[in-house]
């Protein structure tokens, strides 16, 4: 009996001694939670909730273009526009922003206008031509001129221009009163090397067309179905221009709020009627023929001795063609041509700089113009359009010289993307990845239309489904622009990781240093 109340004795001790252990350590774990994690969670908590100053570049961003993202349904286009990043911000100074005084362009338009009409009667009486001759009328409403005075300093056109749609619509359907060859096909006198492996110019046709209402623009014929890719072996500067490609690129372009691509629509030309018909050129009108499908088709300058493989055909005289706009001339808004830094070799086995060397920004940096933010920046801007496009081929770019070196990068000549879209080429993100530097407006665009209320493939559809010809771009292409998107935003996340926000996304007004030390590499 004594010892079964020992033995429980010592049992109950031992409860009581374990009781004791676990009170102690719950209490030491308790204060463990109350002076050491809880203030942790305090912390990560205010963090998460001070977007402005403390959260990742994803996060803050995220959290700004989603503002106004609920469910949205109706018009992604309307809405994206309707958006705070694309309103306009403040006044500006007109007169010292504009490219061109609008009363001396507006009195040259003029004298312009009425020595063309003189011209083309003289001509026509010279040639004895019994078919009605229209003449050129100047409109001081006219879209192309509207568009021409409104070009500043920022951009091509505003934001809230109405101009734009109403030129698109007038190069869709204006009546054609002269047909031209380029000014560099005509530099060429006829005259072409039929060895020459890079650049045949038979290839790149292209066309000066003027309107009734004086306006011009740079037809380029189609080349391409919209089905056909580049195959793989082509080289990116033998490849085909593909009108479809220059109209997508201006609404990309414009969709992204860059506005440097002028404007571009489609259009079914009748190749006898809007171009043979009047042409006031004897060397265009000799290169048309009749093929034996019955089709009306022409071809470049150089004649039947190696080009007419490279003719282009009506169906059998309608062909579809891109129309864009042309800038105003040289001789009163000249601009410069500035060979691209990142500038890809043009033989078969060669490499420039930069596919050589990572740290090849750090030289560019040293250089003007490129020391100067703004000019580093553009660049950036025009790497991303050109990877979201697929065009390989950007050797140079140009700028009006009288914004100098402050003023933005014209995206010209863009018939070369959009040539594959199970391709993405990063290299063409490599001013991107290798100076790690983008605009943190241009940044807030791109995670903008990531969202699903916004999605960039969509608001494309949209956007192209303006146009007058039909399916711009196929399924495939549209969804690329998806993919290509994610790795654009892949690469600035990574470039913030590396180096931090303020290293990476340039706020306006803010100058970057030029750190010719950071070791900039993928």
């Amino acid at each position: 009996m004594s010892l079964s109340f020992l033995t429980m004795a010592r049992m109950l001790f031992l409860r009581k001694d374990r009781l004791l252990l676990v009170l102690a350590l719950s209490a030491l774990l308790g204060a463990d939670i109350y002076f050491h994690l809880w203030p942790e969670i305090q912390i990560r908590l205010s963090r998460d909730c001070d977007c402005k100053n403390h959260s990742s570049p994803m996060e803050s961003t995220t959290a700004y273009v989603q503002l106004s993202t609920t469910s949205y349904v109706g018009s992604k286009l309307q809405h994206l526009f309707s958006h705070p990043l694309y309103q306009e911000q403040g006044t500006k100074s007109i007169d010292q922003d504009l490219l061109l005084n609008p009363q001396e362009a507006i009195y040259i338009y003029k004298k312009r206008v009425a020595s063309l009409n003189r011209r083309r009667r003289t001509r026509h009486n010279e040639l004895n031509y019994t078919s009605p001759l229209i003449d050129a009328r100047f409109e001081v409403y006219a879209p192309w001129l509207q568009f021409h005075l409104g070009i500043s300093k920022t951009a091509l056109y505003p934001r809230s221009s109405s101009v734009v749609d109403r030129l698109l619509g007038r190069m869709s359907n204006m009546t054609i009163i002269g047909a031209d060859y380029s000014a560099d096909e005509k530099a060429l006198n006829g005259e072409c090397d039929c060895s020459q492996i890079v650049k045949p110019s038979g290839t790149h046709l292209k066309l000066i067309m003027r309107f009734e209402d004086f306006g011009k623009a740079m037809l380029k014929p189609m080349r391409q179905s919209r089905e056909e890719q580049t195959q793989e072996d082509v080289f990116y500067f033998v490849d085909y221009q593909r009108h479809n490609a220059e109209i997508a690129a201006f609404h990309l372009d414009r969709i992204l709020d860059f506005r440097r691509v002028p404007p571009v629509a489609g259009r079914l030309v009748n190749v006898t009627r809007e171009i043979l018909e009047v042409t006031s050129n004897t060397e265009l009108q000799s290169v048309f023929f009749v093929s034996p499908a019955q089709n009306v088709c022409f071809f470049a300058k150089c004649l039947y001795m190696c080009k007419t493989e490279y003719a282009v055909c009506g169906n059998p005289h309608m062909l579809e063609a891109s129309f864009a706009v042309f800038l105003p001339s040289l001789t009163f808004a000249p601009r410069l041509s500035v060979p691209n830094p990142w500038i890809r070799s043009y033989t078969f086995t060669g490499k420039e700089e930069w596919e050589k060397n990572p740290f090849y920004c750090n030289s560019i940096k040293q250089l003007h113009p490129y020391s100067k933010p703004q000019r580093l920046l553009n660049m950036m801007d025009l790497a991303i359009f050109d990877f979201l496009t697929g065009n390989m081929d950007r050797h140079h770019y140009e700028i009006f010289t009288k914004f100098g070196d402050d003023g933005f990068l014209l995206h010209l000549d863009n018939a070369r993307g959009f040539g594959q879209h199970n391709r993405d080429e990063i290299s063409i993100l490599a001013p991107l990845y290798q100076c790690c530097l983008v605009r943190e407006d241009t940044w807030q665009r791109l995670n903008l239309l990531a969202l699903p209320d916004y999605q960039l493939s969509d608001v494309m559809r949209e956007s192209l489904s303006r146009d007058h010809l039909e399916t711009v771009l196929t399924e495939p292409h549209l969804a690329a622009l998806d993919r290509r998107l994610q790795k654009v935003l892949q690469t600035v996340t990574q470039c913030v990781q590396r180096y931090g926000e303020e290293a990476v996304l340039i706020k306006k007004q803010t100058i970057p240093v030029n750190d010719g030390q950071r070791k900039t590499s993928r």
